[in-house]
């Protein structure tokens, strides 16, 4: 029941922690806890010394205070409505121009999500001061600190809207999306390499004689996590070959794992609890989650109302470089658990279905392009170069790269760049 409680929390997290609400709220909730101490302490010693002392910070007029109050809501509220409404045409060109795949990432960029909430805390703030100010009437004491404090978070509100346009400005730039795409990837592959180390590497896997877990729902494999399973049966010796790699799709009776020794039925339904599945496509970059984001923005560029192919190299250029980092890595991992007898192998993406998931439908798209099909062959040929890829992913590409020669001799119709084409082979 608790293991329960704990995984529905930690997808709770998640689906909150990418939400656009997630910042604004949490500010808003600080600054009406600001807006109740502030007029706590409007009328304390210490804050009537200050006032005295620097009289000229503190308005002392009820009906000035109101009417900078007033003038601060209505024009905190435009600046937030309108920066709404950027936002929501950033996203709407984002998905049109490129991949509605990079809408999530947009949208949970921790930079706007702050200055919309500062934008709404600060609007909040404005009306929980104009609600005080009417509850005390005309007492002077009650007006200056709460007043000054709304100015200052205004004054820094117009200082963020400038930043906010400039950066919802950039964030749409196609350089800034892939740049960004592949930064978060490239270390993403890099933090998974480095935890291969920790583990078994493993080419060949001999489990014939292992029994089947069948997945009981449909989605996208997100992770196995031991924690969740129960102790009862920790001190039996078992090894668990989890088989999907991450984000791969699963259906309904596929076969999402491979025990070493009969379970009772009890014990298949705890090891299937331990497994977490995502009706949708996790949004982060993780996995293969960059590189198909990627693929789709060159094939978007490429497609007949765009017609882009300076983005679409963009982005297989990019691509080419997370491959060059994927082919490294081993079919499959072990790892022996601790406090427990089991060893969990996992396996990474095969290469043979990295290219037919993001080299294939460029080279589909593209198959009329000589300047795309340049940058995709050039490279699929620096990813061999890598010396950590093994036998198997190697001919994983050279496959790939001649299925990529039988396109350019297919539809490639001028000579001269057919011709410079084949000469990369």
């Amino acid at each position: 029941m608790i293991k329960s409680i704990i995984k529905k929390l930690r997808a709770w997290y998640y689906k909150v922690l990418y939400s656009i609400a997630f910042y604004p709220v949490l500010l808003s909730v600080l600054f009406l806890i600001v807006a109740a101490i502030t007029n706590r302490v409007e009328s304390l010693d210490f804050i009537i010394k200050i006032k005295e002392k620097v009289p000229y910070l503190f308005i002392s007029d009820y009906d000035t205070s109101r009417a900078i109050l007033n003038t601060l809501v209505a024009g905190i509220l435009s600046l937030t409505v309108f920066s709404f409404s950027m936002v929501m045409v950033v996203l709407n060109q984002a998905s049109s121009n490129f991949s509605p795949r990079v809408l999530p990432s947009l949208i949970s960029n921790k930079k706007h999500q702050l200055i919309l909430g500062f934008y709404i805390g600060t609007l909040l703030y404005c009306i929980f001061s104009l609600i005080t100010l009417g509850a005390k009437g005309v007492d002077s004491n009650a007006i200056g600190f709460s007043t000054m404090l709304a100015a200052v978070f205004s004054v820094v509100c117009i200082v963020l809207f400038v930043d906010f346009i400039h950066n919802i400005s950039t964030s749409i730039q196609i350089n800034t999306i892939v740049d960004r795409i592949y930064t978060s990837s490239s270390k993403s592959l890099q933090k998974a390499y480095n935890e291969q180390h920790q583990k078994t590497t493993l080419s060949v896997l001999e489990t014939d004689d292992f029994k089947p877990l069948m997945v009981k729902e449909t989605g996208y494999y997100l992770s196995f996590d031991v924690s969740l399973l129960s102790d009862s049966y920790k001190d039996e010796e078992l090894q668990i070959n989890v088989l999907p790699y991450l984000n791969q799709h699963l259906w309904e009776g596929d076969v999402i794992a491979t025990v070493s020794k009969n379970l009772s039925d009890q014990q298949v339904d705890d090891l299937l609890f331990g497994f977490s599945l995502s009706t949708n496509r996790h949004s982060g970059d993780e996995g293969v989650g960059g590189m198909i984001k990627l693929m789709e923005i060159a094939v978007k560029a490429m497609s007949p109302g765009i017609n882009d192919p300076g983005t679409a190299i963009e982005a297989i250029t990019k691509l080419g470089k997370l491959l060059y980092q994927a082919v490294a890595f081993a079919n499959a991992t072990s790892e022996n658990i601790a406090d427990t007898k089991w060893i969990v192998v996992s396996h990474n993406i095969a290469i043979e279905e990295l290219m037919r998931i993001v080299v294939q439908p460029i080279r589909f798209y593209a198959k009329e392009d000589c300047t795309v099909l340049y940058q995709l062959i050039k490279a699929l040929k620096y990813c061999l170069t890598n010396p950590n890829i093994s036998e198997d992913n190697k001919k994983s590409i050279v496959s790939e790269l001649m299925l990529i020669k039988t396109t350019v001799a297919k539809h490639i119709d001028s000579a001269a760049d057919k011709e410079v084409l084949l000469k990369l082979f």
